[in-house]
């Protein structure tokens, strides 16, 4: 009996095909990898960066924040709190930006070889993930040191529950990030505002700043903003403070599901015309 794979350009509009792409797992990997080595080949420092550069950021916050603008932490010691916000944002912003020029970076790869596109994305979300698991070593360092010291009381019985949370968080930035690049093969101007954008995001998320110490409209706007809950979330597992609610957190999680949908089902309409305009 002979096989044969057809390839046609005309599908449905939710025929996504991603049994294919867990095909192509090892192709994920291999772009994860590539990524990876690629960023740091040619460093002195190398991957050592991940780590010098949250704590070099963290201690900018600590004057900027904690000591000029004299903002509350919650009691967690200060370079722990705002290490741990920086790690979290930079998985989230990468997922988003990395992912937000995927058709424009990878137009003559695409062009010459078949392969499902979501593969591209999702090994940029696996590689964002990779960078906060390194950068997470030198943060559970600190969580041990002043657990111990009792400066801080971590809930422990969240912790099983932190991978379901990163997953949301990084489906989020992902179906953000391929529905930005869906919207670049047309319109160029969006990737200029893309930086701006995560910028102007990051004030709206208890990045720097506990949730709870903002009041008025200003705290409504946090609350719709979904990775505002899981950011609270994992501070509350990690640190032992957060101001989250079940109803909040389950609505966060729905919103990402949502986006990411909408980002998938985007993404692969645009990737069987985006030849034609890019």
């Amino acid at each position: 009996m002979e096989h044969h794979t057809h390839i046609s350009a005309e599908h449905r509009l939710l025929d996504l095909h991603l049994d294919e792409l867990w095909r192509y797992r090892d192709l994920v990997w291999l772009l994860t990898k590539r990524s990876f080595v690629v960023t740091y080949k040619q460093t002195v420092l190398g991957p050592l960066w991940l780590l010098l550069s949250p704590l070099l950021t963290s201690i900018v916050y600590m004057v900027l924040f904690g000591n000029i603008a004299h903002l509350s932490t919650g009691g967690v010691p200060q370079l722990l709190f705002y290490l741990l916000g920086t790690a979290l944002w930079s998985y989230f912003s990468t997922c988003v930006t990395a992912n937000a020029t995927t058709f424009v970076d990878n137009a003559n790869l695409f062009g010459k070889v078949y392969f499902p596109r979501l593969a591209v994305p999702v090994s940029r979300m696996l590689g964002a993930l990779i960078h906060l698991g390194i950068q997470m070593i030198l943060v559970l360092g600190l969580i041990g040191y002043y657990t111990a010291a009792g400066a801080i009381r971590p809930t422990w019985e969240l912790w099983p529950t932190i991978p379901l949370a990163l997953l949301v968080m990084g489906g989020l930035g992902m179906g953000c990030g391929v529905v930005i690049s869906s919207l670049t093969t047309r319109y160029r101007d969006l990737s200029v505002l893309v930086g701006f954008g995560v910028s102007l995001w990051m004030y709206l998320t208890p990045v720097v700043y506990p949730l709870e110490s903002v009041t008025g409209p200003l705290r409504s706007l946090i609350l719709a903003n979904p990775v505002s809950a899981q950011m609270e979330y994992l501070r509350l597992a990690l640190l032992g403070v957060g101001d989250v609610s079940a109803g909040w957190l389950a609505g966060s999680a729905l919103v990402s599901c949502v986006i990411l949908a909408i980002g998938v089902v985007v993404f692969t309409k645009v990737e069987r015309t985006f030849m034609d305009t890019i």
